[in-house]
C-alpha cells in the first residue's frame, strides 16, 4: 500500500507541475527551459505510474525487489525530475550532474521491477 500511496501522490504532483508549466511558466521561460521542464513532468508522471505498478506487485506478496524498485523509483523522481525542474527554473548549474544519477535510479528501479515480476510468475 505504501508504493501505491507514493505513486498516487507523485501523479498528483506531476499533474500540478504540468499544469503550472503549461499555464504559469510557458510565457516566462525560453524554449529550452520549457522543454527541460516538460521532460521533467513526463518522467515524473511515467514513474508515478510505475510506483502504482510496484504497489500492485507488492500487494501480491513480492516484497523485496518490489520494495527496492519503489525506493529507487522515488529517488529517481526526486533526483531526475527534481533537478530538471530546478534547472529549468534557473537553479544552479551544479545540479546538472544530479540528473544522470536520478536516471540511473530509474533504470535500476525498472530492473528491480523486472526481477519482481519474474519471481511472481
Amino acid at each position: 500500500m505504501l508504493w501505491m500511496t507514493v505513486g498516487a501522490a507523485a501523479m498528483a504532483l506531476g499533474v500540478i507541475a504540468g499544469a503550472f508549466g503549461a499555464h504559469g511558466l510557458a510565457p516566462q521561460l525560453d524554449a529550452r527551459s520549457l522543454q527541460t521542464f516538460e521532460t521533467a513532468v513526463r518522467y515524473h508522471l511515467i514513474h508515478g505510474l510505475g510506483l502504482l505498478a510496484v504497489g500492485a506487485l507488492a500487494a501480491l506478496g513480492v516484497e523485496s525487489p518490489a520494495w527496492l524498485a519503489g525506493a529507487l523509483m522515488t529517488a529517481g523522481i526526486v533526483l531526475f525530475s527534481g533537478s530538471l525542474y530546478w534547472l529549468a527554473l534557473g537553479g544552479p548549474a551544479w545540479l546538472g550532474p544530479v540528473t544522470p544519477l536520478g536516471g540511473v535510479c530509474l533504470i535500476a528501479a525498472w530492473g528491480c521491477l523486472f526481477v519482481a515480476l519474474v519471481r511472481a510468475a
